[in-house]
């Protein structure tokens, strides 16, 4: 008998050609995985059933009385962790904005032939934990340490290879103050649900979804780059199409984006949403992981002048996305709403994408069809 690999069930990634519609693999992973109901940008923190989720593998079976962080590798003290212990820690809140990297990937053409996000994949929750930088002090930082690398307890097969899910971090980020890196253990004041990473992950306020590892229960500081699977191999920008070589780049922080909440009632398939002649009060949230949103335009046809929203302070949750609103006067016809956020580096979402492999950091406007009767 032929001997069996994981390689025989778990292909390479791949590019969808011309006219291949989502298939039955892709349309299992939208069905194991949701985004954000646009209609849900109404709450400033998203409700935990409502926030975006993406599983890599399964949801692992976790029991929090028998769960234990481990810190190991360039540290002088290894510790041990179980929640008591963490939560005897100085606990700290961060209001964080989270957002798969792939959002956007099935708007590509040709299509990476992945999970099929349009734009919904995005959250926003209170997440209470410790600081990072407090627990790697308990454990005692050695000098030659350089990254600190998260293990979960989701086990799975991707692109043939074996693996737990496992990230790294530069130490110097993932112990400074500003950076807010959190060993979490609630969400929206209370327990982990477990899909979000039950009974703790890792929050990294900026960062696309892939740094905030559930289900954490290792870090190991080590002293040389991490080259594992899910840093070296997945979660690059690489922009050729058939470069098996292609080293590509690392996707980090989170590209601005602004969403509108659709105005008016929706038609069941098609999603056109419809309103009345006069003023439509227009409304969403924008954010960037590279600091605060600045601007916020709306168009309400290709070529027409740009109608500028109030845009909201991000006053004391810089990491959490800002409320934006406007005013438009429809008239009957169809129109395309278009929604566009600029940071306060001058970053700018693109009226086109540009294409990658992956399908990553795809922040395309957002572009809503209306028809005013």
């Amino acid at each position: 008998m032929e001997q069996a690999s994981v390689g025989d069930v778990s292909g390479p990634a791949r590019v969808a050609p011309a006219g291949e519609g989502i298939g039955q693999e892709e349309l299992a992973l939208a069905a194991r995985n949701h985004g954000l109901p646009l209609e849900a940008l109404r709450y400033e923190v998203t409700p935990p059933g409502l926030h975006y989720v993406l599983v890599h593998y399964d949801i692992p079976a976790t029991d929090a009385d028998g769960w234990a962080l481990t810190v190991g590798g360039r540290v002088r003290t290894p510790l041990s962790l179980d929640l008591d212990a963490l939560r005897a820690f100085p606990a700290v809140t961060h209001r964080v904005t989270m957002e798969c990297a792939g959002n956007g990937r099935a708007r590509l053409s040709p299509r990476p032939v992945s999970q099929p996000w349009l734009v919904e994949a995005v959250g926003t929750a209170d997440w209470t934990g410790v600081p990072l930088g407090l627990v790697l002090e308990g454990a005692g930082v050695r000098s030659d340490a350089v990254e600190a690398v998260f293990t979960g307890a989701d086990h799975g097969v991707e692109r043939g290879v074996e693996q737990d899910y496992r990230r790294s971090l530069p130490l110097p980020y993932a112990t400074a103050g500003d950076s807010g890196v959190l060993v979490a253990y609630a969400m929206n004041g209370l327990p982990l649900p477990p899909q979000h990473g039950y009974p703790l992950r890792l929050v990294v306020p900026g960062w696309y979804g892939m740094a905030h590892v559930k289900w954490l229960r290792d870090i190991t500081l080590v002293d040389a780059p991490f080259t594992g699977f899910q840093q070296s191999v997945a979660y690059r920008y690489r922009w050729s199409a058939d470069d098996p070589d292609d080293p590509g780049e690392p996707v980090t922080r989170i590209a601005p984006r602004a969403l509108m909440a659709p105005p008016g009632f929706p038609d069941f398939m098609s999603r056109t949403r419809v309103v009345r002649p006069g003023p439509v009060r227009l409304y969403g949230r924008a954010w960037s992981g590279h600091g605060a949103v600045a601007r916020v335009e709306v168009s309400a046809d290709d070529g027409l002048p740009p109608i500028p929203a109030e845009v909201a302070s991000p006053q004391q949750h810089p990491w959490a996305w800002q409320a934006w609103s406007c005013t438009w006067t429809a008239t009957p016809g169809r129109h395309t709403l278009t929604v566009r956020a600029t940071d306060t580096e001058g970053r700018a979402q693109p009226l086109e994408q540009p294409w990658n492999r992956g399908g990553f950091g795809n922040n395309e406007v957002q572009r809503v069809a209306v028809l005013c009767l």
